[in-house]
């Protein structure tokens, strides 16, 4: 106080918002950014001197300021203070070492907001949560908006990120406290609110769900981990954390004390038994019956899946399972006929079949939704605390029936379908083939007698093999024993060796499949009909509108109508949206009618089948069209490029079936031709195995075809394929034996192929000597013949050897040359990849910044072209680089999406340099632990010579777990 009892004046400065100043009350000017970024900078570290050097970095980093510098902004912070009134200098102290902000008599809001984070802690670590929720409160007002908004350079980026982080954190533990407080209305409006500014947050999420599960929207507080938990996976790759994950269980349980939430009472529930009672005779099935009633492993809900062929017996299975599991699930038992495979009806739609499980639980219908989402989240809210044995039948695939899985801990699923469900998470997966032979013929004597087949030991062994050993044609055949007892075993055996009229004979009154199929048949229209003939022809399971168009030719909108038409009549399946496959015993009355079609017609439809398949492969290929200068050549193509091509081929399945189907039907040439023009498409996406086989097949063939270059160019691409696999030798005897054949045909352009695949297998292999004489002909080649995409694969091996060789910038004169072929020719994946390669070199030579640039470019084009390879290589790498930058957090990220991407058929070096990489990131944070697992995981990887570098980055890195 003065003399005359008034406060002194005081200066007073905001950075909770746009930086402001006040001295006695009235606003001053501080003048443009860079003064203020000077003043920020010092007054964020009070009372410390600051060195002119280090303001310089802190407000203009790399860029330094070419005038006065720092003297002169400081000369004029002081000015502006004077100006006002305010005794400048004994607040910007020039010291020996550099200037000092003294803080004594000035009010700073961040100091404040110090204070008041200070306070609401105490308060709620004492459990006084009106008083912390008051604090928190008045720490939150003193934001106006960003913080430090519109200062330049490093220091005050680096404040505004931690301020923000202040902010949210001071939000989340208002938001505690009103949970525990029971206010939970505002924790849901402030927390909506800050979640629409960081949507992928965690701990803002996980408060959301507590605060909406205490308000009674236990349906609600489901749905926000649902859509949270898309989003992080669409978004960065991830899972949701442990934390978050307690979370939902604690939802799903209603855990009320773990989520800080008062007690509620449970509602009551109407729980009843559907399962069936007559299922048959259980035969051959001891094993898998064991296995799924064995107790459950997990924490989670119990889902065990049963698929198989029609006929296997997979309902008998599950229901003997269910009822053997009554005990362990004392709220009840349901069944659902899902209907997925059911003859003249569609596949119960998820919203239906959500319908009726809640109404078996005791939810009144006026209390359920329409929403397919909310159907489901309600659902498993309404088995969040229950027991039940849940059983699903004849599911029509995944998508159906991850709606339908419950809540809790204590439930259990069985699902059957004649589909693999491999979309759906299961704890046991079981695949019913046919029975074994003895118990097949031992549920044949049951059913006819043992009297009967006491004398006929021979023709029932023989009786059961005619019936695929599955149960239902076993009980057919055993039932029109039953009805005719003067048959023998050796009669029906005889009426069943004929393949033609095998699934006539299979029928049983009502049980006739081929009557039910051919009445369906005659009741289609004439396009219809020639549809279903050429189906049977086709050269895969699951096709869609353009393959049909392709063998009848048809626009793809036509096409598509009857395809639609002929699932409405039950005579085809549609297992996602434009895809179409044929049950299986519908297939054989379609192939047997695609049989009686003249030969020059089952000649063209599988020809422009095939085709359509060969012209999406040379369309999906970065080669170009003039790498595959024979063969036949479509006059239009249904693919718009590449991109176009490529999605196509990922939905067309397996691909090494197509070819095999081909070489099966005597179409060596197209089989041949697939297979060469499909390996550039299976290298981006990452399936070498499925590569080797379909190369494989092809190369068995290629004798009953008479362009010779086709032997070549099959034997370069088992060279490539081996070479990714790190089979290195088998890489170099394909590319050798290849050569040897060009050698005898003279072909220039197979010539430079074989020579760029034998200078890039030597590059990996060794030695390198060897391989700086190869390359540079395979170079010349390419050039000779104009190929560019060959040229660049020479570069870039060059490129490769002298990096390795420590030749760094020779190294990025032959990548940037490498660039310059992929900006030629407007190719992004090979930008990519020199883009990734030129990253590489600079992370070797330490150029961080300028690594980081590169792999963020070679990051985006990977992503573009949908480059798996590219992708998984370039993410890794430039997660180092972060790493090597000080960015842990967003270097932690980068490893894990690169993790995600592996696939069961990605080469274990890949594999191993990604854990590796990963690893070195989780040491750097000190999360041992997780990398010592990492490490270890790369040591049990399949080893061989491609992995000798990689084993060795393992073993270091255990070591550095051990320091």
């Amino acid at each position: 106080m003065t003399a005359g009892g008034e406060s002194p004046p005081r200066l007073e400065l905001a950075v909770l918002g746009p930086v402001r100043a006040w001295y006695d009350g009235q606003p001053l000017s501080l003048g443009p950014v860079l003064r203020q970024a000077v003043l920020v900078a010092l007054v964020l570290r009070p009372d410390v001197t600051v060195s002119q050097r280090d303001l310089v970095d802190r407000v203009w980093g790399a860029f330094p300021p070419d005038s006065d510098g720092v003297p002169g902004y400081v000369y004029q912070l002081r000015k502006s203070l004077v100006a006002a009134g305010v005794p400048a200098k004994s607040v910007l102290r020039t010291d020996p070492g550099g200037y000092r902000f003294v803080s004594a008599g000035v009010a700073v809001d961040a100091v404040r907001l110090d204070e008041l984070a200070a306070e609401a802690r105490r308060s709620a670590e004492a459990g006084e949560s009106a008083a912390a929720i008051d604090a928190y409160g008045r720490a939150l007002a003193l934001f106006e908006g960003v913080p430090l908004a519109g200062l330049p350079g490093p220091f005050a980026e680096g404040e505004r990120r931690r301020l923000v982080e202040r902010r949210i954190g001071l939000a989340q533990g208002k938001a505690d406290a009103l949970i525990r407080l029971g206010q939970y209305d505002g924790a849901i409006e402030e927390l909506s609110a800050l979640i629409a500014e960081y949507p992928v947050s965690e701990p803002l999420t996980g408060l959301l769900m507590r605060a909406l599960y205490g308000a009674g929207r236990q349906a609600d507080a489901l749905d926000t981990w649902r859509e949270f938990r898309e989003r992080l996976i669409e978004e960065l790759g991830l899972e949701p954390g442990e934390e978050l994950r307690r979370v939902h269980e604690a939802v799903l349980r209603g855990a009320d004390s773990e989520l800080g939430v008062a007690s509620r009472p449970e509602p009551a529930r109407r729980i009843r038994d559907e399962l069936p009672n007559d299922v048959g005779d259980l035969a051959g099935r001891e094993n898998e019956l064991a296995l799924l009633t064995v107790g459950a492993a997990g924490n989670g809900v119990s889902v065990s899946a049963v698929d198989g062929v029609a006929g296997a017996g997979k309902t008998a299975l599950v229901v003997r399972a269910a009822q053997a599991m009554r005990e362990e699930c004392p709220d009840g038992s349901l069944f659902l006929e899902l209907h997925g495979h059911s003859e003249g009806r569609g596949a119960l739609a998820p919203e239906r079949a959500l319908r009726r499980l809640l109404r078996s639980v005791g939810v009144d219908d006026r209390n359920i939704p329409d929403d397919l989402d909310e159907l489901s989240a309600n659902w498993r809210a309404a088995t969040s605390s229950t027991r039940l044995v849940l059983v699903f039948d004849n599911a029509a695939g995944a998508e159906q029936v991850r709606p339908l899985l419950p809540g809790g801990t204590g439930n259990r699923v069985l699902v059957t379908s004649r589909r693999r469900l491999t979309g759906l998470d299961v704890e046991r997966r079981i695949s019913l083939g046919p029975l074994a032979s003895e118990a097949a013929a031992g549920l044949l004597s049951r059913l006819v007698g043992p009297a009967r087949a006491g004398n006929e030991r021979e023709a029932v062994r023989e009786l059961a093999r005619l019936c695929g050993r599955l149960p239902l044609a076993l009980r057919i055949a055993g039932a029109r024993l039953q009805n005719r007892p003067m048959w023998t075993f050796g009669d029906l055996v005889a009426r069943l060796a004929d393949d033609a009229g095998r699934l006539g004979e299979l029928t049983a009154e009502a049980r006739s499949v081929e009557a039910a199929f051919r009445l369906s048949y005659e009741q289609l229209t004439t396009e219809e009909q020639q549809a279903f003939r050429a189906l049977g022809l086709a050269p895969a399971a699951e096709l869609d509108k353009l393959v049909l168009g392709a063998m009848l030719g048809w626009p793809p909108h036509v096409a598509e109508s009857v395809l639609e038409s002929l699932v409405d009549a039950n005579l085809l399946l549609a297992p996602a949206a434009g895809r179409y496959r044929m049950h299986d015993l519908v297939a054989v009355y379609s192939r047997r009618l695609a049989a009686q079609e003249p030969d020059e017609v089952v000649s063209a439809l599988r020809a422009g089948a095939l085709q359509l398949y060969l012209d999406a492969a040379r369309a999906a290929s970065e080669w170009g069209g003039s790498a595959f200068v024979s063969g036949p050549q479509s006059g239009k193509t249904s693919f718009e490029g590449l991109a176009d091509a490529s999605a196509w081929l990922d939905n067309a399945g397996d691909l090494a079936e197509v070819v095999a189907h081909a070489g099966a039907i005597g179409r060596a040439d197209y089989a041949c031709r697939l297979a060469e023009s499909l390996v550039d498409y299976m290298f981006r996406r990452g399936r070498y195995h499925e590569c080797l086989t379909l190369l494989e097949d092809a190369l068995s063939q290629v004798d009953n075809v008479p362009d010779g270059r086709l032997a070549t160019s099959l034997r370069f691409g088992l060279g490539w394929t081996h070479l990714s696999r790190g089979d290195y030798e088998q890489a170099r005897t394909w590319v050798t034996d290849g050569l040897r054949i060009v050698e005898q045909l003279g072909d220039k352009r197979e010539l430079a192929k074989g020579l760029v695949a034998l200078g890039t297998v030597t590059m990996a292999v060794g030695p390198h000597d060897e391989a700086l004489d190869v390359l540079p002909r395979a170079l010349a080649a390419a050039m000779e013949v104009e190929d560019d995409w060959l040229a660049e694969r020479a570069i870039s091996a060059l490129g490769y050897i002298h990096h390795v060789q420590g030749q760094h910038e020779k190294s990025l004169e032959f990548f940037a040359q490498s660039r310059v072929l992929a900006e030629k020719i407007g190719n992004p994946a090979m930008l990519g990849r020199a883009q990734c390669y030129i990253g590489s070199v600079q992370a070797r030579m330490g150029r961080f910044p300028e690594a980081a640039q590169a792999l963020r470019e070679s990051v985006a084009l990977g992503e573009q072209v949908d480059d798996l390879l590219l992708l998984v290589g370039s993410l890794t790498r430039l997660g180092t680089v972060e790493q090597e930058l000080g960015n842990l957090e967003l270097a932690l990220e980068l490893q894990q999406r690169a993790l995600a991407k592996l696939t069961e058929q990605t080469a274990g070096m890949m594999e191993a340099e990604v854990r590796n990489r990963l690893g070195s990131c989780l040491v750097a944070r000190g999360e041992i632990a997780a990398a010592r697992e990492q490490f270890e995981r790369v040591l049990t990887l399949p080893s061989d010579r491609s992995m000798r570098d990689e084993r060795a980055a393992a073993e270091a890195g255990l070591t550095s777990c051990e320091a």
